[in-house]
């Protein structure tokens, strides 16, 4: 009897899950990907522009940093962003996939501009201010609440739910423009009086911003602790970890999710105020400017390490405002920014995968069967 030889061809290259990486490597593998993202940055905008690479990059750091005013917006973004990313943490850490922050950021936002509206006059500044920022954290409140309490009693598809609520945000966005008579055609309110300026955040050293750091440094520095050594950081980390654990454990799940939901929601809605209060003024569509969406991922590439954030953050909106300046200054299409901040996500969230997971290639010798 002739005996049939079977030789089994492995494939040529296949994925592999570690089972461990060591802190050094896995950021040497981030740092690999953000230069490559640079790279590649800098060879479309040559093929665009037809100028040297450096001196880009150079338009890029003067667009970000390179007059006071430049600088200091650069700083707002970054904090602004930071404090979504902050927001989300809480519920991620749960595992409920908040995809929300968008609209929990508009409905802050809409809370925020009815009181500089009718507010104003009413009650000195400081007051004033106060209620904003508390109003706008219950706006946004109520907006994580929803989902929340649809998800522990009725078993919901968060991510869903909370998509959409921001397209029901954008709606009563557009009801307010209508309702409060903006001029035909310009969606967006302003809410500008120049003489008192009443809801406008105060200049503090001369500076309007260094509210808004004041405020997203204590938030920041409050959910690290919250979640690092409180008892409800805790409780939040074992519902995330395994629900029927944490029912053992005697914790009541149910009363977890709303509570953090309703946290996650208020910090995103304050996140509205400081930008319509402490920023621009005005409320439109676009208030949230996708901050909602790239917030999430600086909060699931910083593995919700509040510090890691800031410089992730830091990175993408420097790279933004940079490009805003050199999509001007070359003629570029107005979308090039985008372009830009997309690439640099592609490099950042691709790079996981090799966080996560090894490559091996095929070996020579061929098995017997």
């Amino acid at each position: 009897m002739i005996k049939d030889i079977v030789f089994k061809k492995e494939p040529l290259v296949r994925m592999v899950k570690r089972d461990s990486i060591s802190r050094t490597k896995s950021w040497e593998i981030r740092l690999i990907a953000i230069l490559l993202s640079l790279i590649v940055v800098a060879i479309l905008i040559v093929a665009a522009t037809g100028q040297n690479p450096f001196q880009i990059y150079g338009g890029i750091i003067s667009g970000a940093v390179g007059t006071s005013r430049r600088a200091w917006v650069t700083i707002r973004e970054i904090l602004i962003l930071l404090v979504i990313a902050v927001g989300l943490t809480p519920a991620f850490k749960m595992k409920f996939w908040n995809i929300g922050a968008e609209g929990q950021v508009l409905m802050g936002g809409i809370a925020t501009a009815s009181l500089m509206i009718y507010g104003a006059g009413r009650m000195p500044n400081w007051l004033l201010l106060v209620v904003i920022v508390i109003v706008s954290a219950i706006a946004g409140m109520i907006w994580g609440l929803i989902p929340a309490i649809f998800k522990a009693y009725f078993n919901t598809n968060e991510t869903l739910f909370t998509l959409m609520l921001n397209y029901v945000a954008m709606q009563l966005v557009n009801f307010c423009i209508v309702f409060w008579e903006s001029p035909a055609g310009s969606n967006t309110v302003g809410i500008i009086n120049p003489k008192t300026q009443q809801g406008w955040f105060p200049d503090i050293f001369g500076n309007s911003y260094i509210l808004i750091i004041i405020i997203v440094t204590v938030i920041t520095v409050g959910v690290h602790i919250y979640m690092k050594y409180s008892k409800q950081g805790y409780e939040v980390a074992v519902v995330g970890e395994s629900e029927n654990t944490a029912k053992y454990a005697g914790i009541n799940v149910k009363k977890v999710i709303i509570r953090t939901m309703m946290i996650s929601g208020a910090i995103c809605g304050i996140a509205g105020c400081l930008i319509v209060s402490g920023a621009s003024h005005t409320i439109s569509t676009s208030t949230a400017a996708g901050r909602g969406f790239t917030a999430i991922i600086v909060a699931w590439m910083s593995k919700f390490n509040p510090w890691v954030m800031l410089l992730v953050s830091a990175f993408l909106i420097f790279m933004k405002q940079g490009s805003i300046q050199i999509a001007t200054a070359y003629n570029l299409n107005k979308n090039a920014s985008d372009i830009i901040t997309g690439i640099l996500l592609f490099f950042l969230i691709g790079c996981e995968f090799f966080v996560e997971y090894r490559l091996e290639f095929r070996k020579k010798k061929r098995e017997e069967v």
